[in-house]
């Protein structure tokens, strides 16, 4: 049978060969040949053309290149077979790694002593210790989760906000649209891991940063987005920054990526951009939870990581 490997950018031969090591006994392919959708059992992909995998009369399942299912969604055509979501102690230790970082960076304000070191100043700045800063995570699935692990263990107060109610241990958790309205008011640096949704499609917008909480140890708050770019107005983000709503930001995902390199974001002196690296996916060790899942499903087993399509993630 066939896999298809259906990715945007220059990755897709690495994921081919990294999905055939493991699956020998199949064709991974990056383009079908004539006649050759008939024998498409799985499609792995990442932004995949709308209509692909329509065409695909064998599809058995597709599996997301990554946490997000967006891309996958987007297709107006997409057939009615279940979508799997990357689920990786990798994947998901990449994600704390870079909210640890840019937490501890704006706590021990980082911008300031590179702007100190800079022009040669020595300088001593007034510095909070973790345990008198709140962090609010917004998305509790998997990502925020052990975030709000890792961050309670430095001695963060952490509250958390998600679509329905939970419960986390050490965690103050809210949930529905009063209690987003809470966890903003209360916490000094919000990190945002929600999927894209057409519910949180351009949530971070003037009013939800007008919303976050004024006075802080940092001087203002902080925001950090490492969820989708989808979920943030860059333009409010800008303005907020601009008339010092918001204290600092730190943004790995944008409206439109590429970031341009005419957006002011790039230049801004409170805003720290990455390039959607928060939680990149490795071929090598993301290959072996796909080809496992395919090996299993073919055998008869179930499938884990499932989609809620009605949802969205």
């Amino acid at each position: 049978m066939t896999i298809l490997v259906a990715t945007s950018g220059a990755s897709a031969p690495t994921w081919r060969s990294a999905l055939a090591s493991r699956l020998p006994q199949d064709a991974v392919v990056t383009a079908l040949e004539p006649g050759q959708d008939a024998t498409v059992d799985y499609a792995v992909v990442w932004h995949q053309e709308p209509g692909l995998l329509n065409a695909l009369p064998e599809l058995k399942a597709v599996f997301s290149l990554g946490a997000g299912v967006d891309h996958v969604l987007s297709d107006p055509t997409l057939p009615d077979v279940p979508i799997v979501r990357i689920v990786s102690d990798d994947l998901t230790g990449r994600m704390s790694e870079y909210i640890v970082w840019r937490v501890l960076d704006h706590l021990r304000q980082g911008r300031a002593y590179r702007d100190l070191e800079a022009a040669a100043r020595w300088e001593d700045l007034p510095q909070p210790a973790a345990h008198a800063l709140r962090v609010g995570i917004l998305g509790l699935g998997e990502l925020g989760r052990d975030a709000a692990a890792k961050l309670r263990v430095l001695g963060f107060k952490v509250s958390g906000w998600s679509r329905t109610p939970r419960r986390l241990e050490g965690v103050e958790v809210h949930s529905g649209r009063d209690g987003l309205a809470a966890c903003l008011a209360q916490s000094d640096i919000v990190v945002v891991l929600l999927p894209l949704t057409h519910e949180t499609r351009g949530l971070i917008d003037a009013a939800f940063l007008g919303g976050m909480k004024r006075r802080t140890p940092l001087g203002g708050p902080v925001l950090i987005n490492a969820g989708r770019g989808g979920l943030q107005k860059d333009a409010d983000i800008l303005a907020a920054l601009e008339s010092g709503l918001l204290m600092e930001a730190s943004l790995d995902v944008f409206e439109e990526e590429p970031l341009p390199p005419t957006s002011p974001l790039w230049r801004h002196p409170r805003c720290f951009v990455t390039p959607h690296i928060a939680a990149a996916s490795d071929p090598d060790v993301l290959s072996a939870l796909i080809a496992d899942q395919i090996t299993r499903h073919r055998a008869g087993g179930a499938l884990t990581g499932l989609v809620d399509r009605s949802a969205g993630y």
